[in-house]
């Protein structure tokens, strides 16, 4: 039996009655979608936000299916609107279980120069919904998870090592794995678990706006330990072993889901 067919295996299972939001689905290639596809496939009930027309359209399209899928606005970063779309959600639900927060910005300018040229106003802003983000909407979530919960969020590799043309957004993800570790702290005598996944190079309507993005895959492809790129589902599944039962003791983490690239000090 391959793994494909193992994790279909225990479809409807391990988030069977579990209720969480997916934050920064944008399409069907969005990692948030995979996270979400895979919170499906184990049984959960899923609600999601979304930022103006456009990107309602794309959402309500990808959930059409669902049953009961709750789609709400919430922009990240007005405190307002996110306590209006969890007043929404506490009305709909009660409590929920777990959030994915799978959220970043920053003007394509900052990726197109050196890291020193970002402007103060850039960067604040980059770090406002790369990283705050993140502890505002955990400080909206944590009285609705009153049975305890998971919270993850993601990152990258450039947070820890420089990658040319990463730039600030390498710095606000520095901010955001430091912030999740500080949330871990703060929520764990809640029995709110937060976690951090910091997935490899990947194809997205975000990825996209990274000069370079094509040479940091192949490099990743040929010289990670297992030879390819990660995918979509890759970072699903461990999304789902984080929310799940089965990490009960894990808190306060940062796992790489990279094929082993972040292993690696040399490549020959």
């Amino acid at each position: 039996m391959n793994l494909k067919s193992t994790i279909r295996g225990v479809k409807m299972s391990l988030l069977k009655g579990k209720r969480g939001i997916i934050l920064g689905v944008a399409n069907n290639k969005s990692i948030a979608w995979a996270c979400a596809q895979a919170c499906l496939e184990q049984g959960a009930q899923l609600a999601f936000n979304f930022l103006g027309e456009a990107q309602e359209k794309r959402v309500r399209e990808l959930t059409s299916g669902l049953k009961d899928a709750i789609v709400l606005p919430c922009n990240l970063k007005e405190d307002g609107e996110i306590q209006s779309f969890f007043d929404s959600i506490k009305a709909e639900w009660g409590t929920i279980d777990f959030l994915v927060h799978s959220v970043a910005y920053t003007d394509k300018d900052n990726l197109k120069d050196k890291f020193m040229v970002v402007s103060r106003q850039s960067f604040v802003d980059t770090l406002d919904i790369s990283a705050y983000s993140l502890v505002a909407v955990a400080r909206a979530a944590a009285p609705l998870m009153t049975q305890g919960g998971s919270i993850i969020t993601m990152s990258y590799y450039g947070s820890e090592k420089v990658i040319p043309k990463y730039n600030v957004m390498g710095v606000a993800k520095a901010a955001l794995e430091a912030s999740a570790r500080y949330l871990a702290h703060d929520l764990g005598e809640q029995n709110i678990r937060v976690n951090t996944i910091s997935a490899g190079p990947i194809r997205t309507l975000s990825s996209s706006a990274i000069p370079g993005i094509k040479d940091m895959l192949e490099t990743a492809q040929k010289f990670s330990p297992l030879k390819r790129n990660i995918t979509g589902e890759d970072v699903g599944r461990t999304a789902v072993y984080l929310l799940s039962d089965l990490a009960s003791g894990v808190t306060g983490e940062l796992l790489h889901v990279d094929c082993g690239y972040s292993t690696l000090g040399l490549f020959m």
